[in-house]
């Protein structure tokens, strides 16, 4: 095995594992919390609850466009966001450990730096890719 090729596994596993985990929030809060017991919680926290929704697809299509390993860079970065907002509004308080009662902001902030990580290393192996065309020009 190549340099290139374990560092292109090391990026999908990356990458599945974080898919999975957004994934598995988003499905978490549809069908465990609810919809809306998501935006009433959003609401509690004096945030928008119309955000919950965006909340829930971002990490739905976030998810699962970084197990197709589809625009993983942007992805990776795009969610970024998510998991900030998740420290400053809701773990933040709660001390590091994410053993903590409410959830302390260790998680996050490992998550956080996953996905910069998966941002610098890009797609790895079996990603669906751009055309072509458009990797031949950049």
């Amino acid at each position: 095995m190549t340099r290139y090729d374990s560092t292109a596994y090391g990026a999908l596993i990356l990458r599945l594992a974080l898919g999975a985990m957004f994934l598995s929030h988003a499905l978490l809060k549809i069908f465990v919390f609810t919809s809306a017991g998501t935006v009433g919680y959003f609401d509690s926290l004096g945030v928008p609850g119309v955000l919950a929704y965006a909340v829930i697809v971002g990490e739905l299509a976030g998810g699962v466009l970084l197990i197709a390993g589809f625009q993983t860079r942007v992805m990776s970065l795009a969610l970024l966001p998510i998991l900030i907002g998740s420290i400053v509004l809701v773990h933040g308080g709660n001390g590091w450990m994410f053993s903590a009662k409410g959830g302390g902001w260790e998680y996050p902030v490992f998550l956080i730096v996953a996905s910069i990580a998966q941002a610098f290393l890009g797609d790895g192996a079996y990603a669906v890719r751009r055309p072509n065309f458009e990797r031949s020009a950049s």
